[in-house]
């Protein structure tokens, strides 16, 4: 990359998934502290439906709903056509052509076809450089039912849980209620494996509630979990880094309500984050060392916030999930850990975007063609 120029960034929002507006309160945050004079920026804004969009003021626009003026856009993956292109409709079919190469993309999609790896796979056909998790790290710290697997195969502490199949729930679900209640006591929590921000988790305390939190869940993933409810304080921490990953002060939530649902996190704005977590700091060394080897152990790279429970009454710690493209907005967790950890929020969009072309140019030390 040439280093007289400004760096070309593409920031990616939106998306189809239930966590469609969290991405966009995160990008606005992301765009706002994007220093002009360091980056040529790109909005690349993806509609619920699926189709990718660029143009003036994207972020607006699908905020509006007033999308007419945009351009439908699209990345190839071809590394050498290795920016957004777009997509036009003439007489003689459809016209491709590049928009702007891109150094790097900014993925600030959470949830599906966004924090999965999905996106990642195409990025890496790409070959452009791009912030975050790759396709392994993603796509485990995603399925919260393989994350666990990887856990507990690492020995750190999970609470106890199993997943259930969707495509099960019709002919199998007076067995799969009996299996559950036989894992561990009421309450239990039921989620989609495969989905964040507290869209379709339940805390069930009945039969009548797992039943009821099950088909909930189902809408959202063909793979659901099931998990041990414990009588816990949250506590999360930002992990930040490549090969050489390192953690900030750990920081506690204390929902406004029952639990750290959707509407405790984006819309009610009663939830206190309370950092440094009020805890010893033996226990806040344990968290910072089990949040690195549990972002080491899925190759995670980029960023990460780790979240735990600290049971009230044993004072076990456990490790509940990982989320590979946390919240971003500026009042989010991720970014107010590191601030108290001595990097303000425009610094910490930075370092991200410098740790995803350290990794590019680390991928370009692999050889893809063999001679024989």
């Amino acid at each position: 990359m040439d280093s007289g120029r400004k760096l070309r960034v593409g920031v990616i929002f939106g998306g189809r998934s239930g966590e469609h507006e969290v991405s966009l309160m995160s990008a606005r945050s992301v765009l706002g502290v994007l220093d002009p004079y360091k980056y040529e920026v790109t909005q690349i804004g993806i509609t619920p439906e699926g189709v990718w969009l660029v143009g003036k003021n994207v972020l607006e626009a699908l905020q509006s709903g007033l999308i007419a003026g945009l351009k439908t856009a699209t990345l190839l993956p071809d590394p050498t056509r290795s920016g957004i292109n777009t997509i036009e409709k003439t007489q003689h079919g459809l016209l491709i052509e590049l928009l702007t190469k891109l150094d790097v993309v900014f993925p600030v999609l959470h949830g599906t076809f966004g924090e999965d790896g999905t996106l990642q796979g195409l990025l890496e056909m790409t070959g452009i450089a791009y912030v975050g998790a790759g396709v392994l790290g993603s796509s485990v710290g995603m399925d919260k039912g393989l994350f666990k697997d990887v856990m507990l195969a690492n020995h750190i502490p999970v609470p106890e849980a199993m997943v259930v199949l969707r495509s099960n729930l019709a002919n199998q679900m007076d067995e799969i209620l009996a299996l559950a209640e036989k894992m561990a006591p009421y309450p239990l929590f039921v989620k989609p494996a495969n989905l964040g921000s507290s869209v379709g988790v339940s805390k069930c305390t009945s039969r009548a509630d797992l039943l009821e939190g099950l088909i909930e869940a189902s809408h959202y993933d063909r793979r659901i979990l099931v998990q041990r409810g414990v009588n816990a304080r949250e506590i999360e921490v930002s992990v930040l880094g490549n090969d050489t990953p390192r953690a900030s002060v750990p920081g506690e939530v204390v929902p406004s309500r029952e639990f750290y649902s959707y509407e405790a996190k984006y819309i009610d704005n009663a939830s206190q984050l309370l950092i440094p977590a009020p805890i010893p700091e033996k226990t806040s060394e344990k968290v910072k060392q089990l949040a690195v080897q549990a972002y080491k152990a899925i190759d995670c790279q980029g960023m990460a916030r780790v979240d735990f429970l600290l049971d009230r009454v044993t004072g076990e710690l456990y490790l509940n999930e990982l989320n590979t493209i946390p919240g971003f907005t500026s009042i989010s967790m991720y970014p107010k850990l590191w601030e108290a950890s001595g990097l303000p929020y425009p610094r910490l969009v930075d370092r991200l975007i410098e740790l995803a072309v350290e990794r590019k140019n680390d991928s370009q030390k692999t050889i893809y063609q063999y001679g024989g």
